[in-house]
C-alpha cells in the first residue's frame, strides 16, 4: 500500500509514525515543509519518496503535489495525525479521491460548537455553547447558562487561547482578546465542574481497537495559569475491570458513531461532576504531550505499530496488557528566567528509580518556559506502577521532592 504522510519531520514525534507505517510493509511518501537534508537516518530508510512544500496547511499547494504524486503512485491513503494539519488533509483527501477521514468529519472535530450541535442532536450530554463573533450574542448566552463561562478559540486545542470569564467584564476582556467584535468567532461554553479526563481510541472502520482512560491532576485550565502546581495526568489500567468507565466508553462509541469516524486514532476529553458525565471535545488524531508513549508503556505494546496495521491492514496485531499505570508530572521553575539546578532528585531517583519511565532536566542555564506553555515545556518526569493509586502516590512524592531551581 502507497500512504501519503504528512509533515514526516516535525513534531519530534512524527517519525514514529513513519516508522511505524514502513514496518507494516507500506511504502511511505512523505510531504514537509523542510528540506530533505533534515530528513534523519532513520525517516530516509523509511520513506520511499519526500517532497517538500511551502507550506502543508495551505490546501491548493498539498493537492496539486498530492496529484503528482498520484500519477506515479497507487495512493490509497493520506494519513496527517497533528492538529492544524487535519482539515487540509481531509479536504486534500476527498478531493483526490482517497479513502480515509472526511471533511465533513474533520470539521465536526475541529469546530467547537459544530460539534457540540451535532452531538447534542445525537443524545450525547455536553455543555450548553454557542459560536459567535456578535458580543451581544454572547453575553446574552453568558446571562442565560450563568457564569463562570468559558471562552476559547473554535479550533481549539487543549487549554490553547481559552478564558474563564466569571463575569460580564472578565467575558468583555476574554472577548477583546480573542478578537471578537473585530471579525473574529469564538466558542463560548457553560463552565461545567467536575474532574476532567480523557478518553482516546484507535477505531477501524468505525469500531475501537484500543481505548485508553485519562485523568488529569488538577483540570488542564488551572494546571496551565497555576505555577505553584505540579500538574499530572494518568493514564490508568483499570479500563477493563472497573464498571464506572464503562459509561465513559459508551459515550466515547456514540461520539464516534454521531461524526462518522472511520479509521483513526481520537482524542476526547470529558468532565464528570455534579451534573453526571458531560462530553468535551474530540480531536480526530492522537493526544498531544507524548501520551501515547505512556499507553504503549503501560500496555506493553508499540502503539505507533497499532495505529499503522490499523490503516494499512484494518485490523490489530495484539492486545493492551493493560499491565501497567503510566502517568506525567510537569515541573515547574519557581520563577521566569533561567534555570539554575535542582533539589531533591537524588531522593526521588533512590526511592522510586525502577519506576521512572524516562525524564527531562533542562542543565543550568536553560531558559525556562511559561507555564502555559503546557506539561512538557519546562522539567518533567514520566513513571509506570502497576497499581494506579500507588503511581499516584509516587507523582506526588515527585511534586513535593523534585524542585526546579530558577533566577
Amino acid at each position: 500500500m502507497d500512504v501519503i504522510f504528512v509533515e514526516p519531520c516535525f513534531p519530534a514525534n512524527q517519525r514514529e509514525f513513519v516508522r511505524a507505517l514502513h514496518s507494516v510493509g507500506a511504502r511511505v511518501i512523505g510531504i514537509g515543509e523542510r528540506p530533505k537534508s533534515a530528513l534523519d537516518e532513520g525517516l530516509q530508510h523509511w520513506l520511499t519518496h519526500y517532497e517538500q512544500i511551502g507550506n502543508v496547511t495551505n490546501e491548493a499547494e498539498l493537492e496539486k503535489t498530492v496529484r503528482w504524486i498520484q500519477g506515479k503512485a497507487n495512493v490509497q491513503r493520506l494519513e496527517a495525525v497533528v492538529e492544524a494539519h487535519v482539515m487540509a488533509a481531509a479536504r486534500v483527501r476527498e478531493r483526490c479521491g482517497i479513502p480515509g477521514t472526511t471533511e465533513r468529519t474533520a470539521l465536526l472535530c475541529r469546530d467547537k460548537p459544530l460539534m457540540k450541535e451535532a452531538l447534542r442532536k445525537a443524545g450525547i450530554p455536553c455543555a450548553a455553547s454557542i459560536g459567535s463573533g456578535d458580543p451581544a450574542e454572547i453575553r446574552a448566552f453568558a446571562e442565560q447558562v450563568g457564569f463562570p463561562v468559558i471562552v476559547k478559540p473554535r479550533d481549539a486545542a487543549g487549554a490553547s487561547g481559552t478564558y474563564r470569564a466569571d463575569n460580564l467584564a472578565e467575558l468583555a476582556e476574554a472577548l477583546e482578546t480573542c478578537g471578537v467584535g473585530r471579525g473574529r468567532s469564538v466558542a463560548v461554553e457553560e463552565f461545567i465542574e467536575g474532574h476532567e479526563g480523557f478518553y482516546d481510541t484507535i477505531t477501524i472502520d468505525g469500531e475501537v481497537a484500543f481505548d485508553f482512560v485519562s485523568h488529569y491532576y488538577p483540570n488542564v485550565l488551572d494546571a496551565m495559569r497555576t505555577r505553584w502546581i505540579s500538574p499530572q495526568f494518568v493514564a490508568t489500567n483499570r479500563i477493563d475491570a472497573a464498571p464506572a468507565y464503562e459509561e465513559v466508553r459508551a459515550m466515547g462509541k456514540k461520539v464516534i458513531e454521531a461524526l462518522g469516524i472511520g479509521t483513526s486514532a481520537t482524542h476526547m476529553e470529558w468532565f464528570f461532576g455534579p451534573k453526571g458525565l458531560k462530553f468535551s471535545e474530540i480531536g480526530c488524531r492522537p493526544p498531544g504531550v507524548r501520551a501515547w508513549d505512556l499507553y504503549a508503556a503501560g500496555n506493553e505494546i508499540d502503539i505507533y505499530r497499532e495505529w499503522a496495521m490499523a490503516v494499512v491492514h484494518g485490523r490489530r496485531s495484539r492486545a493492551p496488557s493493560r499491565r501497567f499505570a503510566a502517568g506525567i508530572i510537569a515541573l515547574r521553575p519557581e520563577c521566569d528566567g533561567r534555570i539554575t539546578g535542582y533539589d531533591g532528585g537524588d531522593e526521588v531517583h533512590r526511592r522510586f528509580g525502577e519506576y521512572i519511565l524516562d525524564s527531562h532536566l533542562p542543565p543550568p542555564g536553560t531558559p525556562t518556559q511559561p507555564v502555559s506553555a503546557g506539561y512538557m515545556a519546562n522539567a518533567w518526569v514520566r513513571m509506570v506502577h502497576p497499581d494506579y493509586d500507588t503511581l499516584r502516590s509516587m507523582l506526588d512524592f515527585v511534586g513535593q521532592t523534585l524542585k526546579v531551581r530558577s533566577a
